[in-house]
């Protein structure tokens, strides 16, 4: 059974929403990079008991920025899911749905790490749970509006039966990412928590360390290596199995960003990660997991042999 393309209003719709939401997830980053979580205190979703804050310090413009742009990217999907009733049932309304539920739990998180006061030095168990919890409902969140984009723009459906070993690397690449995201983030915390002016006092602080936000440190760099070496290898075998042109295309795309996200991992660790790289690594960050999905959408898709005997293929123009 094909997928048809939805209507180009709604493409351009759901590639705005995945576009703010990547610029949302990197604002809130600065919050965190900055201090800046409690920049309204612990109201929400009010200001400092204020709608507007009135004389507002820089962190308060930070904060209350990102609770801003939070709202207008809920509203885009709130939109995108009353968009998608109107379309026919299918992946396409299936994974508008999904995300405006991912984007409602993301809300949601947010939220408790401000009304519980798990923002700016807290370093406690608790927050890197909830902070880890964040980072893998955002990693959701994008993944299931990169499903809708696929499916949107006429994506076809996903064989999950017929490509079993297909399916089960991807799962495992998503999981390998999932894993990888959240040290990264606790990585991050501790950045922040724990900052160093030289690398030499950093390994100092690693060699002493009595928090476990310090002791994971070392961690990120050696899970990053291992996952990118079973992402080459995914890579590999997806372009044997499947040689056809997006499959070509988004197994190099999966390989190249990962290259200079491990180059940039490797930028921020000796420049003792400033606020502007950590946001750069992120943002990496985020695109090559979106490749990740992309991928694996593209070695499970029907062929497009296949297609074309089930729907004539337009007449040329």
């Amino acid at each position: 059974m094909t997928n048809a393309p939805a209507p180009r209003n709604f493409r351009r719709l759901v590639w705005t929403t995945l576009g703010v939401t990547l610029l949302v997830i990197a604002w809130g980053a600065l919050v965190r990079a900055t201090k800046s979580g409690a920049g309204c205190g612990d109201d929400w979703p009010h200001c400092n008991g204020q709608a507007i804050p009135l004389d507002a310090s820089l962190k308060t413009m930070i904060e209350f920025t990102h609770r801003v742009t939070s709202g207008l990217v809920m509203l885009l999907a709130l939109a995108v899911s009353l968009f998608a009733l109107r379309l026919p049932k299918g992946p396409t309304r299936t994974t508008a749905h999904v995300a405006l539920f991912f984007m409602l739990l993301e809300a949601a998180l947010g939220a408790g790490l401000v009304i519980f006061g798990l923002v700016v030095d807290n370093d406690s168990l608790a927050r890197a749970v909830v902070m880890s919890l964040h980072l893998v409902n955002t990693l959701l969140l994008l993944g299931a509006q990169a499903l809708c984009v696929w499916f949107a723009g006429g994506g076809a459906r996903l064989r999950w039966r017929a490509r079993s070993r297909l399916r089960t690397l991807w799962f495992a690449a998503l999981g390998a990412f999932l894993v990888l995201g959240v040290t990264g983030a606790l990585t991050a915390l501790g950045d922040t928590l724990f900052p160093v002016e030289t690398i030499r006092e950093g390994i100092a602080q690693h060699m002493d360390a009595t928090h476990p936000l310090l002791r994971l440190r070392v961690w990120h760099p050696v899970v990053a290596i291992l996952v990118g070496g079973f992402f080459f290898a995914w890579a590999a075998i997806a372009r044997r199995q499947r040689p056809e042109p997006a499959v070509l295309r988004y197994a190099s795309l999966v390989q190249g960003i990962y290259v200079a996200q491990l180059f940039l991992g490797v930028i921020n660790l000796v420049l003792l990660a400033p606020v502007w790289m950590q946001l750069v690594h992120l943002l990496m960050a985020d695109l090559s997991w979106l490749s990740v999905i992309f991928l694996g959408a593209a070695t499970l898709e029907e062929p497009a042999e296949a297609r074309s005997l089930v729907e004539p293929l337009p007449a040329a123009a």
